[in-house]
């Protein structure tokens, strides 16, 4: 008779088990959407260039901060700059039940399959701080050839003025065959292009990364040491020329704009040593970016730009953005 009751308590227990374990949901496999029964979380899937950036983590890390505040996911993959990977990325993440999809394009063109696969599987686009060629509800960034434009006319001034402009300058160029690479060179380039006494020097593609910068420098430096100002497609890599030139003594003969308000060289222009940088705030462009995204799945429709805005930083303005506590100036 108590073995009879063990055993009818036993079973009651293990059903009582099964129950609760039919009543929670299991978890979902990183980056995928659980299904519990319950309101379905939208999951925003985000293809990054490349993490090899404190640019692109800022951004992708405020962006997965504001995912979260307004009750959504992030799931993000790094394309490493190389546009095969990017596209099989994207097709992953389409595998992964992704709701919308932020997508910053290593090549505005190389990105169609990735843009074609995502509108045939019913998934809205956002392009996000650098435009792609495709059916895309909008892009979120800011202009670049105008950012370009506004450090080719700070280096102006920095060289004697609009008409007596002289001097030779090294621009270190970002990603090959990239539209922000191609825009922050024009821009800056048609200030300077009016000037007969100004010559330009381009470096290899550095990458946006300080460490290539730093080497393609090296050997530029050498072979130009009459170089007057170095112009850099973002603060990391004119870090990059900083650290350089700083190796040879030459830190005070030689101007250095950058691109990006990197809170380190907004800091070094408390030297003298660092003249400017055009302010392209990650964080704030992440945030805009996940705003709209969500926007777009609750049917609001946007222009085909969404301006995140900028403005010039030199040491005249630079008390106002500093902020030891922030990687990036923040927008004012």
């Amino acid at each position: 008779m108590f073995n009879k009751k063990l055993i009818i308590l036993l079973m009651v227990t293990l059903l009582a088990m099964t129950l609760v374990a039919g009543c929670s949901g299991d978890k979902a496999p990183e980056g995928d959407v659980a299904d519990n029964g319950a309101e379905e979380q939208l999951v925003i899937g985000f293809s990054q260039v490349t993490l090899d950036s404190p640019f692109y983590v800022a951004l992708m890390e405020a962006a997965e901060a504001k995912a979260d505040e307004m009750g959504a996911k992030l799931v993000y993959v790094d394309a490493q700059n190389d546009i095969a990977k990017q596209n099989k990325d994207v097709q992953d993440l389409i595998t992964r039940g992704i709701d919308i999809l932020l997508l910053n394009a290593v090549n505005p063109s190389g990105v169609a399959p990735a843009i074609k696969a995502a509108e045939e599987a019913g998934i809205p686009v956002i392009a996000v701080d650098r435009p792609a060629q495709g059916e895309v509800a909008t892009f979120v960034g800011r202009d670049n050839k105008a950012m370009g434009k506004l450090a080719g006319e700070l280096a102006v001034d920095l060289l004697g003025g609009v008409g007596a402009a002289e001097g030779k300058v090294i621009e270190i160029q970002g990603a090959a065959g990239g539209q922000v690479m191609m825009d922050r060179r024009d821009g800056f380039h048609e200030p300077l292009e009016q000037e007969a006494g100004v010559e330009i020097v381009q470096s290899p593609y550095a990458d946006y990364v300080r460490a290539n910068a730093v080497t393609a420098f090296q050997d530029l430096l050498q072979a130009n040491p009459d170089v007057n100002l170095v112009y850099a497609h973002n603060d990391d890599m004119a870090l990059g020329a900083y650290q350089v030139l700083e190796q040879n003594d030459m830190l005070g003969d030689v101007k250095i704009i950058g691109v990006d308000g990197l809170m380190e060289a907004i800091q070094k222009m408390e030297t003298g040593n660092y003249h400017g940088t055009v302010l392209n705030d990650p964080g704030y462009l992440g945030e805009v970016a996940v705003e709209t995204a969500l926007g777009v799945l609750d049917g609001e429709e946007y222009p085909e730009f969404v301006d995140a805005g900028t403005s010039l930083i030199t040491p005249d303005n630079a008390a106002d953005y500093i902020n030891p506590d922030l990687v990036f100036a923040s927008k004012q």
